[in-house]
């Protein structure tokens, strides 16, 4: 305030202080003007609360100057007078008041205007938006107005009454002013959680200043001057979250259609009847009227609009209070209640995963821990809590709505089996993969007996089965269950339909675990030229085939072609759906996994860090994408030789899961066998060991013993007993794994290679090289034949059978196959990769054996141009 009314000169300038009812914005010009007396020729102070009270406040200036007796007189002395005079127009928060009228006209002269309405903000030459204070203000505001020394225990219990009063300037004072007659400073938290509402009525005795009204009074002036639909729509609003409310929720309800099953139009009555009154005589919503009413919120700032994210929200402390505003609650709450259920209907199963977010602190406001007894809208909640990654939640809802339709209903109801699948694809989410199958399969039985096996209902169904027995590692049933669904789609609805491509897609994900990348290429590139074909090459789901058949070339070891199709599609989400919508966010994980392929690490950490912060910021911290995320980009680390990085975020994200899916959820044990191959990376063997045994246990008790990640973790806990120098029971491990592993996945899968690969590895370090050689040279011509000769895997079997070569004597063939590993690793994944250093240093050895003192130079100064060194 000081530099406008200072650095402009020849005009009439006007400054706006605007808030909350509250927030101190008269204490704050009446705190310039004392700061300022010697630099205004007179300052007059106008009551601006009504039209009287400003007449009378401009006919006194003339009386005071002796230049009349009316308010004409006074603006034409103040018109007349060409000096610094200062006018404050304090508390002008009536709307309907025209202030311009009272304005002197001319070019000189200061005006001051205190108001709850951001609308006078069009006259000013600058405003200030007065909201909460800064918490160290704040403290030291409460600790003063109740009297307290400024103690550090002081000032932590007081930074704990000013959070929660959200630092409104008002509050600090009256609460201050109750624990300077009451000493309860250690008590006043307490006693304000239990006793809100009185406490902020109650005037006290002593005040810190000379401003009249509580803050609930305060509060209670603007609220008896709205109109009948304003004041509604903010008690309404207190139900919901303070922050973050759309216009969405109210014109989605409004288009709610009655269904047979659902809730009545006597029961909507209620919600029904409130939102009739934002429609045109056509029936539709109209954005205007409710444009009007919520202006006319904004006009005494009980709420503010975010012009950037088009949301609305409502200061803390107002948001309680228009609750005790009203005289039945619960009618209102079930109001609002049914307004969000009927806005969750209204929206399109494409825009769920996004409407999810910002609609999940309504839904969690308007719970708060209780189930609601309709089953209609437990559904619609129990949908939100599981696109936003909140499963246990999402359960409860839905456990709920199965058990009401199964009583309102009937077991055999669509409904009732619709909400049964609801709840198995749940469990799934949740790692009960077992409580998922079993309901599953009930759910598919009723459906083929009453709808029909060719329905269209049984066969999403059975795709869900499918993709259950894909999750439980029974993986040649969901093949062929895809397989069922695909062909009796085809037959249906026909080869281009829509659906039939969503499980073709599926099937050829099916395809990719079962380690039979090129028919999941083969399939994968059919889905994408189709929905190419049909739909255009910008849809979202030609894109999404797109993104699923890269990271099959991926898998294919094609990771040069998987980096150009991911990166295309990034692009292309980036500008259809915006940077941040999750189908993008999708394939920047993708695209970052497949840099990881490449070696490109420092992309993949580039990348996975930006990801990392949006997730957090659009999903939370605690999401399952956002762990995920952390996951991925802990290994990154882990590739990039940064493992005390790794470490520190491998541990969040165990931590994490533990606390959010439980100990036994599969996703919390991938985090705990990262987390074992992390401490294997910094020699951490026995704490490697130990945990990765723990791992394979529960892997064992939770999947069974043949399921494809339990023979992971078993694998990989043969690894660290090699690293233990465990040779023996590296061995047996290992053994035990293959023989599984050529059972249930046959014996050209890429794990079961890998693990014929490591197990090449222990015989070798068991002495036994030429049974390792003869193991290593089978798997190396069938990777070469399966996933090709770049791939990463062939390169780790082609370097460990030079090394065996090394082992055998024959340092010739060690060498030739060392070079052929060395220039394929420079040329893929760069001369700084780790992989390529260690090759490099094999070969260097293997040469120095060999006698070729060329080729030892040549690589000793690679070698140490790489690593910074001289030697």
């Amino acid at each position: 305030m000081h530099h406008f009314f200072t650095s402009n000169t020849g005009i009439q300038l006007i400054y706006v202080l605007h808030g909350l009812g509250g927030a101190g914005k008269t204490q704050i010009a009446l705190k310039f003007i004392q700061e300022s007396l010697s630099r205004f020729s007179d300052i007059f102070y106008i009551d601006t609360s009504t039209i009287f009270t400003i007449e009378t406040g401009l006919k006194n200036i003339a009386v005071v100057k002796d230049f009349g007796d009316s308010p004409q007189d006074g603006l034409l002395w103040l018109t007349s007078k060409v000096e610094e005079w200062l006018l404050l127009f304090d508390n002008a928060d009536d709307p309907k008041i025209n202030l311009n009228s009272f304005f002197p006209q001319c070019n000189h002269g200061n005006i001051v205007i205190t108001s709850r309405n951001p609308g006078l903000c069009v006259y000013a030459g600058s405003h200030a938006l007065i909201s909460d204070m800064e918490e160290p203000d704040a403290v030291d505001l409460l600790l003063t107005s109740a009297a307290q020394k400024f103690t550090a225990s002081h000032k932590d219990m007081a930074a704990e009454i000013v959070r929660e009063l959200s630092c409104l300037p008002l509050a600090i004072i009256q609460a201050g002013a109750f624990i300077a007659e009451s000493g309860a400073l250690n008590r006043y938290l307490a006693l304000f959680k239990q006793n809100q509402a009185r406490l902020l009525r109650k005037k006290p005795a002593q005040s810190h200043d000379d401003y009249g009204s509580t803050v609930y009074t305060t509060w209670q002036i603007s609220f008896s001057r709205l109109g009948e639909l304003a004041a509604t729509l903010l008690q309404l609003c207190s139900f919901l979250h303070h922050q973050g409310i759309s216009e969405k929720i109210f014109s989605y309800a409004s288009a709610y259609q009655f269904q047979a099953n659902g809730p009545s139009e006597e029961e909507l009555s209620k919600p029904m009847e409130l939102l009739s009154q934002f429609l045109d005589p056509t029936g539709a919503w109209d954005s205007l009227q409710f444009m009007e009413v919520t202006n006319e919120l904004q006009a005494y700032s009980l709420i503010n609009f975010n012009m950037e994210t088009g949301y609305f929200s409502i200061h803390p402390l107002v948001h309680s209070w228009s609750q005790s505003t009203l005289a039945d609650g619960k009618m209102y709450h079930e109001s609002m209640v049914a307004v969000v259920g009927m806005s969750i209907a209204g929206i399109h199963d494409d825009d769920f995963p996004l409407a999810s977010l910002w609609l999940l602190p309504h839904v969690d406001r308007l719970i708060q821990g209780t189930i609601l007894k309709t089953p209609y809208f437990n559904s619609d909640f129990g949908e939100v809590y599981f696109f936003s990654g909140r499963w246990q939640d999402a359960q409860i809802c839905e456990a709920v709505a199965f058990e009401k339709y199964k009583e309102i209903l009937g077991e055999d109801h669509p409904d009732t089996l619709s909400a049964m699948g609801a709840l198995a694809w749940t469990y799934n989410k949740l790692g009960q993969l077992d409580r998922a199958k079993e309901l599953e399969v009930v759910v598919l039985e009723k459906q083929k007996r009453i709808l029909g096996e060719d329905h269209l209902d049984t066969l999403t169904t059975m795709s869900k089965l499918a993709w259950i027995y894909k999750d439980l590692g029974q993986w040649t049933r969901a093949e062929e269950l895809g397989a069922v669904v695909f062909q009796k789609l085809k037959k249906v609805l026909g080869e281009d339909h829509l659906n039939t491509l969503c499980i073709m897609s599926d099937l050829a994900w099916i395809y990719e675990s079962l380690g039979q990348s090129s028919r999941a290429e083969e399939l994968g590139t059919v889905v994408v030229g189709k929905y190419t074909k049909i739909l255009g090459e910008a849809h979202p789901y030609t894109l999404a085939s797109m993104s699923n058949l890269a990271s099959t070339y991926d898998s294919l070891g094609q990771s040069s072609r998987a980096e150009k199709l991911g990166s295309i599609v990034l692009e292309k989400r980036k500008k259809i759906l915006g940077e941040d919508h999750p189908d993008t966010l999708l394939t920047m994980s993708n695209l970052a996994e497949i840099y990881e392929s490449l070696g490109q690490s420092n992309r993949a950490v580039e990348l996975g860090a930006v990801l990392l912060e949006k997730r957090k910021k659009i999903l939370g911290e605690e999401h399952p994408e956002t762990l995920t995320t952390m996951g991925n980009l802990a290994w990154s680390y882990q590739c990039l030789g940064q493992l005390t990085k790794a470490e520190e975020l491998g541990s969040v994200v165990l931590e994490m899961y533990r606390k959010i899916l439980g100990e036994e959820h599969s996703d919390t044990l991938a985090s705990m066998n990262d987390l074992a191959r992390i401490y294997q990376s910094l020699g951490q063997f026995t704490r490697a060991e130990e945990l990765g045994t723990v791992v394979l246990e529960k892997y064992r008790k939770v999947l069974g013993e043949e399921h494809p990640y339990t023979l992971t973790a078993m694998s990989n806990l043969a690894s660290m007993c090699q690293s233990l120098g465990q040779s023996n029971r590296a061995e047996e491990l290992g053994a035990a794994v293959l023989e599984k592993q050529k059972i249930i996945l046959g014996e050209d899968h890429p794990d079961t290679l890998k693990t014929m690969s490591n197990l090449a590895l222990t015989y070798r370090s068991l002495g036994q090289s030429s049974r390792a050689l003869e193991l290593g040279a089978v798997v190396l011509q069938k990777q070469k034949k399966i996933l090709g000769e770049d791939h990463r895997d062939t390169l780790k079997t082609m370097n460990n059978l030079a090394f065996t070569y090394e082992s055998l004597g024959q340092s010739n063939r060690a060498a030739e196959l060392g070079a052929v590993v060395l220039e394929k690793r420079r040329k893929i994944l760069g001369e700084d990769h780790p992989d390529t250093l260690w090759t490099m240093k094999f070969l260097h050895k293997t040469y120095q054996a060999l006698g070729k003192l060329d080729e030892v130079a040549s690589l000793s100064l690679l070698i140490a141009k790489i690593e910074g060194s001289d030697n």
